[in-house]
């Protein structure tokens, strides 16, 4: 069973993958060092909801949506 940081860490990455932005552009855009969005993708770190927000903001999305759509699935 995955846990939820595993799931949104999956999701981030699907959604920056979409966007075509690298993994440095996204730390660049969300004021966070690049390999902390790497283990977060990976679902080694647990973002705070301040971080994830972030996240989220620098990728356009509404955290909310990202949530749902996690738990949709």
């Amino acid at each position: 069973m995955e846990h939820l940081s595993e799931k949104f860490g999956q999701a981030i990455r699907a959604i920056r993958l979409h966007k075509n932005l690298s993994q440095e552009k996204l730390a660049e855009m969300a004021n966070l060092d690049r390999t902390y969005i790497s283990m977060i993708e990976r679902g080694k770190r647990k973002p705070t909801l301040d971080v994830a927000k972030s996240i989220a903001d620098a990728l356009g999305h509404r955290l909310t949506k990202i949530i749902n759509d996690i738990e949709a699935k």
